[in-house]
């Protein structure tokens, strides 16, 4: 069995994490777009999809050093990165040690650069305390994605985390989400997802100043409708790449009036740019090629918009 690199230690990361509070989550995202950064790269790791350089080596670690190896080619262009729970627990115990460790080497290599899970929780409020210590205790997340479908009384160990970020889903990126998200409501009409959106931008959830939205770069007018009802709310943006958003339109209604406030996420066509050797060189070239789009359009819209 092929062994694994020197610097990796089987287990590693895997108890519990301590932190000292140095930087909100809002501060840290706060100075990347002050860099126009707003790429979030989406560590979205399947141990089936990963270069045969890692074959042979144990789950834990094949999935912990292709993740490190793409965050320290991409760094230099991420505005946050952001593992997808799923593609860790489908491996069972060694996928979340894989995502303890990957979260600890973050932390302790870029501790500048925002992390948040998506793991799209939700549940009674004393059940998402057990959530938010899981997530912002254990793992040492910025950031976290949570549905408001039980309410914001719910919601509140996540948004009493003024530290932290907190991301509602909004008005998701899949073909099926208009099934609830776009159905109206009285007596105005308004549709699910804005009513969503102005909630969330309330006093009663955003009272510490940490919420934001999850908005699809697949609705771009709704994204722009989105952006008018929440102005000053950050907006994850998922959907740009293989699902097939377009980064000018999600620019173009995203942008906040200060010519910031978004996350565009970009996952597979990022981490999976080559499936050979060079797929950490090759991962650096496409989020160099994203970021660099990102900033060019921010600026053409902004001249624009003088």
């Amino acid at each position: 069995m092929t062994q694994p690199p020197n610097d990796i230690k089987s287990g590693e990361g895997s108890r519990p994490g301590t932190e000292t509070i140095t930087e909100t989550f809002s501060q840290k995202l706060a100075r990347c777009w002050a860099r126009s950064l707003f790429l979030c790269v989406g560590l979205d790791s399947s141990l089936e999809k990963l270069p045969q350089t890692f074959a042979g080596l144990p789950t834990e670690d094949a999935l912990y050093e292709f993740n490190r190896q793409i965050i320290e080619a991409t760094a230099e262009f991420a505005a946050c990165y952001k593992p997808n729970i799923a593609f860790y627990e489908q491996s069972g115990p060694p996928g979340l040690v894989a995502l303890k460790r990957t979260c600890d080497w973050l932390r302790e290599r870029h501790p500048q650069i925002p992390l948040l899970i998506d793991a799209k929780r939700g549940d009674l409020a004393s059940t998402n305390e057990g959530y938010a210590a899981a997530f912002f205790n254990y793992y040492l997340a910025d950031a976290l994605t949570v549905q408001p479908y039980l309410g914001g009384g719910a919601l509140a160990p996540f948004l009493d985390r003024a530290d932290k970020g907190v991301f509602v889903l909004c008005r998701t990126s899949n073909p099926d989400s208009a099934e609830f998200q776009k159905l109206p409501l009285t007596p105005d009409n308004e549709p699910l997802f804005l009513k969503v959106a102005r909630t969330a931008a309330g006093p009663d959830w955003n009272r510490n100043g940490n919420v934001g939205l999850v908005a699809g770069a697949t609705h771009p007018v709704e994204l722009g409708q989105i952006r008018q009802a929440a102005p000053d709310l950050p907006l994850l943006i998922p959907g740009i790449g293989t699902q097939g958003g377009e980064l000018s339109a999600v620019l173009e209604n995203g942008l906040d009036r200060h010519g910031a406030g978004i996350l565009v996420n970009a996952s597979r066509t990022i981490i999976y740019a080559s499936s050979g050797p060079d797929f950490a060189e090759k991962a650096r070239q496409e989020a160099a090629r994203l970021a660099q789009a990102m900033t060019e359009g921010q600026q053409r819209i902004m001249n624009n918009r003088q």
